[in-house]
């Protein structure tokens, strides 16, 4: 099990994405410790303008690792990227019409 720690704050948007990046990403399952910064002014100033932060437990840090490149590199440098599952992320999308489709008078239905 991933074991880390997230600095973050009450209705951090981008700490809910990159907690989200880091569960569909890891190639196990994740365990987050969550710091709330607002509770103590040293983390205020420290991590203030920088959350969300990933922090291993080797006290390695991520900032803004909402990035998705950002995010995927720090998990592949640690043997915790799932590669399988940052494809899914970055390979766009079969454009190709959905099996059984057909257009009729201009419109397009699905069979």
């Amino acid at each position: 099990m991933i074991q880390l720690s997230l600095y973050t704050t009450m209705g951090c948007h981008l700490c809910s994405q990159l907690e989200g990046l880091v569960a569909a990403l890891a190639n196990q399952k994740v365990w987050l410790h969550h710091i709330e910064i607002s509770e103590d002014d040293a983390l205020v100033e420290r991590y203030g303008v920088r959350i969300p932060v990933l922090m291993d437990s080797d006290g390695n840090e991520l900032d803004r690792g909402f990035e998705l490149e950002r995010l995927s590199d720090w998990l592949r440098e640690r043997g915790w990227l799932d590669e399988d599952a940052l494809a899914g992320f970055i390979t766009p999308p079969d454009a190709a019409a959905p099996k059984g489709a057909h257009q009729r008078g201009g419109r397009r239905f699905l069979g």
